[in-house]
């Protein structure tokens, strides 16, 4: 990391404020070759955090704007390197002019979450802090942000490392007792042995329960449209999307495949999957997509299952109905409020029932009502200490796994040398959740999701 890197750290559509960031050894002289400070003082001569006015140059030394600029001397910095960040009017092709401006002076193009990696790498945060930064970028609800944001403060790192030190001290212990066998220390017990991996085994256990909860706040709930052809799951992926997402007609049988869209209801963000109508196909094409809707129904956390209103319930609306409690919890959306309705069916037990028009919207807040009760956004543990993603669920699991099979070699007599060799596989699947054991290919996938200037 000897080169400097530049980035504009905004979006690229014109707007008020553009921002140019950089890091890197050389990231305050090249900030200040091209910023003429109106006070006459050179920019790298003001204070670290300091706002500073004046002009923004191109690489001719031409004036391209009026703009602000502050500078920060490592490693008390975001990325633990000398960092400078140019603030100018949001002019795309402002921003491009001074972007050309700083590789004129020898700064290279910053990749993609490039300064949070150097971020990571110089020490400035830990791998759960840095997948928190993308999650706070993407977060789309209060319940959300406050996730990330108490991820990004160490939250889950914390923790984790609670649970780290606990089985250091284990193996610190059993080290200790064999490697000055004169000195005056407590003897390795089977019980304390035990005691120690039952505490963590139960620690484990409840991080890795936070998973469900932490995938969904990030990413979304996982939810399906399913019933019958014609009943208003295309009309009400619409409705809930905002836009046309998906084509809608009086023709039974028009969606062929699953269609998705993100959408906010309430204060809960849904993965909403349009599926293709259950029935028995009329031909190939709409066999594939029935089965796909299948598909989509077992890996749904939440099932609108609807019904069209307009018509009574049938045997194959029950039927759908007891195939999508089986898998998820379901609410029974009566659609086609618009139109004179049939009656509601008399079912035992009753799922959640909303009625509602996508046509006219009515209904709408009843579903987003119905689905927070279900997903309510609080919830057991403090913000920031959920698992969010898969990676940190499948190193959490192999910790789990390793102190189990210790658990179970201890009951089976095996001398401890033998059993803390699964407690040191543990502690090396935990350094994966923060860090302590760096990986260039984990760290390469979790950096792709980013976008540049972050």
């Amino acid at each position: 990391m000897s080169d400097t890197i530049a980035a504009i750290a905004t979006g690229p559509a014109p707007g008020a404020i553009g921002i140019l960031r950089l890091s890197g050894p050389g990231a305050i002289a090249a900030a200040s070759a091209v910023f003429r400070p109106a006070g006459g003082r050179p920019l790298e001569e003001s204070r670290d955090r300091q706002l500073v006015y004046g002009s923004l140059l191109g690489a001719d030394g031409a004036v391209i704007d009026q703009a602000l600029a502050t500078i920060s001397h490592g490693p008390h910095s975001y990325t633990g390197e000398d960092t400078a960040e140019l603030q100018c009017h949001g002019s795309p092709m402002v921003l491009t002019l001074a972007l050309e401006a700083l590789f004129a002076q020898g700064v290279r193009q910053a990749g993609p979450g490039e300064f949070t990696r150097r971020a990571l790498l110089n020490g400035r945060m830990d791998l759960a802090q840095a997948e928190a930064v993308a999650d706070l970028i993407d977060a789309e609800t209060p319940a959300a942000v406050h996730q990330a944001a108490g991820q990004l403060s160490g939250a889950l790192s914390r923790r984790v490392q609670g649970i780290y030190d606990a089985l250091v001290d284990l193996l610190a212990h059993f080290h200790a007792v064999l490697d000055y066998p004169d000195e005056d220390i407590d003897p390795f017990r089977a019980d304390t042995i035990r005691t120690g991996l039952e505490t963590a085994k139960g620690e484990l256990s409840a991080l890795l329960a936070t998973y469900d909860r932490g995938r969904y706040l990030a990413g979304g709930i996982p939810c399906a449209l399913i019933g019958r052809p014609n009943a208003g799951k295309s009309s009400l992926l619409n409705a809930l999307a905002g836009y046309e997402r998906a084509i809608v007609t009086p023709v039974p049988g028009t969606t062929r495949d699953t269609v998705e869209a993100r959408c906010r209801l309430g204060s809960v963000t849904l993965r909403v999957i349009d599926t293709a109508g259950i029935r028995e196909a009329a031909d190939e094409v709409e066999r594939i997509g029935v089965e796909r809707s299948r598909a989509t129904l077992e890996e749904a956390a939440l099932v609108l299952l609807l019904c069209d209103g307009s018509v009574p319930f049938t045997a194959e609306d029950a039927a759908l109905l007891k195939e999508a409690t089986a898998h998820a919890p379901t609410i029974l959306v009566w659609t086609k409020g618009d139109l004179p309705a049939a009656p509601l069916p008399a079912l035992d037990p009753m799922p959640p029932v909303v009625e509602l028009s996508a046509k006219t919207g009515q209904g709408l807040e009843a579903l987003a009502k119905a689905v927070e009760r279900l997903f309510p956004s609080g919830g057991q543990g403090a913000a920031g200490e959920l698992l969010t993603n898969l990676r940190q669920a499948q190193a959490a699991r192999r910790a789990l796994d390793s102190v189990a099979r210790a658990e179970d070699s201890l009951e089976a007599g095996i001398t401890p040398d033998a059993l803390l060799t699964d407690v040191e596989e543990a502690l090396s699947a935990l350094g994966e959740l923060t860090g302590a054991n760096l990986r260039e290919d984990i760290t390469a996938r979790i950096f792709a999701r980013f976008c540049v200037g972050k």
